[in-house]
């Protein structure tokens, strides 16, 4: 049976911009400061411009490529994308958080827990940004889940 993977691409764009406002307000007011200081950055100066673009660009890039391949490896475990009615008792929040914390746990605590031990961050920086990672992870999840 071949599996039928239908992507609703208005949940895609309002799942990166979500994780849009949720990168400013992690890294902006919640541990901007934490984390330009883990990194040895000085808070008191301000990017220029074409620096701030790029990094817009790139992380809305990024947003963009992360939630695209994350709705389609939601879909891929849903028993419906292979004509198989579910008979499973999980909520729609339970799917989403599923797919959240075992894709970080096999994609993204990996990645980070390397550079933690080799680039050697502090923990509060590895606990900074593998927490956002977690929760961009839940973010995408659940709008692909209610609006899928």
């Amino acid at each position: 049976m071949e599996p039928s993977i239908h992507i609703n691409y208005t949940a895609v764009i309002v799942a990166v911009i979500a994780n849009f406002f949720l990168g400013f307000l992690w890294y902006t007011p919640l541990f901007g400061k934490a984390w330009a200081k883990e990194l040895g950055m000085d808070t008191g100066q301000k990017p220029s411009n074409f620096v701030f673009i790029r990094g817009m660009v790139l992380m809305i890039v990024g947003q963009l490529l992360m939630v695209w391949v994350f709705t389609h490896n939601i879909a891929v475990w849903n028993p419906v994308t292979w004509g198989i009615e579910s008979h499973s008792e999980m909520t729609k929040i339970g799917m989403a958080l599923d797919a959240a914390f075992f894709t970080w746990l096999g994609f993204y605590l990996p990645g980070d827990l390397s550079r933690f031990a080799w680039e050697k961050p502090s923990y509060k920086l590895l606990a900074i940004n593998t927490t956002y990672n977690f929760l961009t992870l839940v973010v995408a999840a659940c709008v692909i889940v209610y609006m899928g």
